[in-house]
């Protein structure tokens, strides 16, 4: 197991939204956890598997149970990100991400049955970055189509990788489009 060097997290309510109140708020969480790039200094790496086998279970096990406990709430839309570090490729990130062993600890742990929506990125220290979230079991409710903007002052170094889960108890505030039915 990678140990993390730091371990972020992040709870947004939003309270207004159009002028409005919002009741109950809008809760969004974000736990990230900047780890070691493990592919770091080796130059182009032809098979990912052995990094990814000691690694992806891994950190999903550990940000799942912490960002539901974050939200605080049932979770009813989340998403997942992965920024490299500039000495890394964004490969690295996606294949930490795009795995069941790393995705399945967030999908029981929120009660979920569709694919997480990602952002993969590389970029330095204090890069911004959107983590998009959709429905837990449904991608096409389009109230629950949102994003949480990120940026972490101290990270990824270079040859790290900074991996993010984020969870929302609830569609975007005020949302008022139709149910996409409604144009088929």
């Amino acid at each position: 197991m990678i140990t993390p060097r730091k371990i972020y997290t992040i709870v947004e309510e939003t309270l207004l939204e159009g002028g409005r109140p919002v009741e109950p708020a809008a809760r969004v969480a974000l736990v990230a956890a900047v780890i070691p790039n493990p592919w770091h200094g080796q130059g182009f790496v032809e098979d990912l598997n052995p990094g990814i086998d000691e690694t992806a279970s891994a950190i999903g096990e550990l940000l799942a149970p912490r960002v539901v406990e974050a939200l605080g709430t049932t979770v009813e839309a989340y998403g997942k990100a992965a920024i490299v570090g500039l000495e890394g490729e964004i490969e690295h990130g996606s294949a930490l991400i795009h795995t069941l062993k790393f995705g399945d600890h967030f999908r029981k742990a929120a009660y979920a049955t569709t694919l997480l929506p990602a952002v993969e990125k590389r970029g330095p220290a204090g890069i911004v970055f959107d983590i998009p979230l959709k429905h837990i079991t449904d991608a096409t409710i389009r109230s629950h189509h949102q994003s949480i903007e990120v940026r972490l002052a101290d990270a990824p170094h270079p040859g790290e990788i900074v991996i993010a889960l984020a969870a929302a108890a609830q569609g975007r505030p005020q949302q008022r489009l139709a149910p996409l039915s409604t144009e088929q």
